[in-house]
C-alpha cells in the first residue's frame, strides 16, 4: 500500500472539500494507504469548522497540516501561500518519504513536480478542470493587462509540464480528457475519468413524506412548485440567468418558490431580486451544513445549474448535478462538460442549447410536465456514473499501480 502526500490549494473546511476531498481520502485510508493531507484554508471557516474536519481525520487515522489562505496583497499573497506550500510539502516528505505526491489541480502540480525531480517520487496529478484557461474564461485575470497576459503564457507553460511530467493524471470528464490527448504535451500517460462524485447514502432518494416535511422546515406551501439551487453563486455560476428562469417558471406556477441552499451572504441575492423586480417573500434562502443538505433540498421539484459555457468548462463536473439527481431530483441546466450525456442517460431533466428567452419557455414546459407527470429518473445509471465507492476504487488501483 501506498504512503500518500494530498496537497490541495483548496481548504478542507470549504464546502468542496467536504464533499470532493474528503470522502475519496477517508475511503483511501481505510483501503490501507497512508494518507497525509497539507492544505490552505480560509481563516472564517477554519474557525467554524475546524473541530470537525479534524474530527473526520483522526477517526480516518489522517495525518492533517492546515496553513493560511491569503488573499491580500493581491497576486503576491498567492505567491506567498504557494511558497509556504511548497516549503511545508518538502519538509513533511523528509520526514515521511512518500510514496506518491497527489496534486489537487495547478498550484498543487508545481509541487509535485519539484518533489519528483529532486528525489524521484510518484506525481498524480489530479486536474479537476482547466485552470489556466478558468482564470481568463471566468475575467479573474484581464486579458487585457500585459501582466495577466504574461501569467497566462507562464502557467500554459506550465501546465505542459505538468502533464508531460506526470505519472498518471485524472480528469473529471471525458470531453477533458479527450482534448488532452490532441495536446503536444500529452506523451501517453495514463488517464482516468474520475467524476465529482456523490454520496449515495447521503442523498437518498426522496419519497413523497421527506419532500412533505422539508417544506414544513422551510414553510413552503405543500402544493407549490419549488425550484431550488445548491452551492456557491459567482464567476461562473449565472444567478441573473437563473432569476430569469424563475421567472418564466413564475408565469407557469404563480406560487412558485425558488429555494436557495448557498455559502454565500444573502444581501447580495436580495440585492440582484430588487435590481430584477422580484418579490422576495418567493424565495427562501439559508445556509445548510452537509449533512443538513439533503433534508431541506428535497423540498424541491427540480434543481437549476446554469453554468458560464467557455473553453474550460468542458473540463468541469458539477458537484450538484450528481447529488440532486442521486436524491431523484430533475435538474434543468445547460451543456457543460460531460452533462448533456449524464442528462440523457439518467432520463434526469432538461438541458438548454442557451439562455434566450424561448429556451427558458421550453424549460419552464418541462417543469410543467414535471407536475402532470413525475419524472422518474434512471437512478441506478446515476449511481454507476457518480458513486462514491467507484472512485475510492479507482484511485485505489492508481495508488496501487503508482506505489508498484
Amino acid at each position: 500500500m501506498a504512503k500518500s502526500l494530498f496537497i490541495t490549494y483548496d481548504g478542507l473546511t470549504d464546502p468542496l472539500g467536504q464533499s470532493q476531498i474528503l470522502p475519496y481520502l477517508t475511503g483511501l485510508s481505510k483501503s490501507g494507504h497512508q494518507i497525509s493531507i497539507l492544505s490552505c484554508e480560509k481563516k472564517e471557516r477554519y474557525v467554524k469548522n475546524k473541530q470537525i474536519i479534524s474530527d473526520i481525520c483522526c477517526k480516518a487515522h489522517i495525518k492533517w497540516t492546515a496553513l493560511n489562505f491569503h488573499t491580500r496583497p493581491p497576486v503576491i499573497s498567492k505567491y506567498y501561500d504557494l511558497y509556504k506550500l511548497t516549503a511545508t510539502a518538502f519538509r513533511l516528505h523528509k520526514k515521511e518519504n512518500f510514496d506518491i505526491i497527489h496534486c489537487r489541480s495547478y498550484l498543487a502540480a508545481n509541487i509535485g513536480m519539484k518533489l519528483k525531480r529532486k528525489y524521484g517520487v510518484k506525481y498524480l496529478f489530479d486536474m479537476r478542470g482547466f485552470w489556466v484557461d478558468e482564470r481568463v474564461d471566468g475575467q479573474l485575470w484581464n486579458s487585457k493587462s500585459a501582466f495577466y497576459r504574461q501569467a497566462y503564457r507562464k502557467w500554459k507553460k506550465k501546465e505542459s509540464d505538468f502533464i508531460r511530467n506526470a505519472d498518471h493524471i485524472v480528469s473529471l470528464t471525458q470531453a477533458a480528457k479527450k482534448e488532452i490527448t490532441t495536446w503536444t504535451s500529452y506523451d501517453n500517460v495514463p488517464i482516468t475519468v474520475i467524476p465529482c462524485s456523490a454520496d449515495m447514502e447521503l442523498f437518498s432518494l426522496t419519497n413523497s413524506t421527506q419532500k412533505s416535511e422539508a417544506r414544513k422546515l422551510l414553510q413552503i406551501d405543500q402544493d407549490a412548485f419549488v425550484l431550488s439551487y445548491l452551492g456557491s453563486l459567482g464567476t461562473w455560476y449565472l444567478l441573473d440567468e437563473m432569476l430569469f428562469f424563475f421567472k418564466a417558471i413564475k408565469k407557469k406556477f404563480t406560487n412558485a418558490k425558488f429555494l436557495i441552499l448557498t455559502p454565500e451572504n444573502p444581501e447580495k441575492i436580495y440585492m440582484k431580486l430588487k435590481e430584477m423586480g422580484l418579490e422576495k417573500n418567493n424565495f427562501v434562502i439559508r445556509y445548510a451544513q452537509r449533512n443538513d443538505v439533503p433534508t431541506l433540498i428535497k423540498a424541491s421539484d427540480a434543481g437549476v445549474s446554469f453554468i458560464k459555457p467557455a473553453y474550460s468548462k468542458m473540463a468541469s463536473s458539477p458537484t450538484k448535478l450528481g447529488e440532486l439527481l442521486s436524491m431523484g431530483i430533475p435538474v434543468i441546466c445547460n451543456d457543460i462538460g460531460d452533462v448533456e450525456k449524464i442528462i440523457s442517460m439518467s432520463d434526469g431533466g432538461f438541458v438548454l442549447k442557451d439562455f434566450s428567452t424561448s429556451s427558458f419557455e421550453a424549460a419552464a414546459d418541462f417543469a410543467v410536465s414535471l407536475k402532470n407527470a413525475h419524472q422518474q429518473i434512471n437512478r441506478s445509471s446515476v449511481e454507476e456514473y457518480y458513486s462514491l465507492q467507484k472512485a475510492i476504487d479507482h484511485y485505489n488501483q492508481i495508488y496501487k499501480n503508482l506505489a508498484g
